[in-house]
């Protein structure tokens, strides 16, 4: 069973929940992640949503997403949800924010994460995995922020956030100064036992 982290208002974890049955009007404030992969030519990986999947169904966001399986290190995270729902594997990984939290809703599906910002790279094309991902395709960072501000409604709210917070980083990605580990939620940290 997969499950996601439970945290408390201060990132400590809480205790473990099923994913299959967390995301609901009412999902608990849990652990995750967003990455953002790039690759030798500086193109930023879109992905599309699965059509059926119980949250943002076939909305466009970051390269990929997903929660830190208890005792997992949250960057062996990132790399084992971008082998698992891409079929690539990270050459990098790097913090890049990480305190970030965020709150959303469609169609009564809440999502309530504090979920840290990876930047990382990547030397093969994408397979993506058809129960995860339904697109993807690689393009300059530039237009990835110019068309999220057009039509933030086509993608993600988490990516609508995290986007604004990246571009004060910097206007290119590879130049992100890397993140405080410190400011990580504290159940980033540990093991929940």
């Amino acid at each position: 069973m997969e499950h996601v982290i439970l945290l408390n208002e201060s990132g400590e974890a809480r205790g473990l929940a099923d994913k299959r049955t967390v995301h609901t009007d009412a999902t608990p404030l849990h652990l995750a992640f967003s990455c953002y992969i790039f690759d030798a030519a500086g193109r930023f990986l879109i992905s599309q949503r699965a059509l059926h999947k119980k949250t943002w169904p076939g909305i466009w966001t970051n390269s990929v997403c997903g929660h830190p399986q208890e005792g997992e290190p949250i960057v062996d995270a990132v790399h084992r949800r971008a082998a698992f729902e891409l079929g690539i594997t990270l050459k990098t990984v790097r913090l890049v924010l990480p305190a970030f939290r965020y709150r959303a809703e469609l169609h009564g599906v809440v999502e309530n994460e504090m979920c840290p910002v990876f930047h990382a790279t990547a030397d093969s094309d994408p397979r993506p995995h058809p129960d995860e991902v339904a697109a993807t395709r690689w393009l300059p960072w530039s237009d990835f922020v110019r068309d999220v501000k057009a039509a933030p409604d086509a993608y993600s709210p988490w990516c609508g956030q995290q986007i604004e917070q990246l571009t004060a980083l910097g206007p290119t990605p590879d130049g992100w100064p890397s993140g405080d580990p410190a400011l990580l939620p504290p159940a980033a940290h540990t093991a929940v036992r």
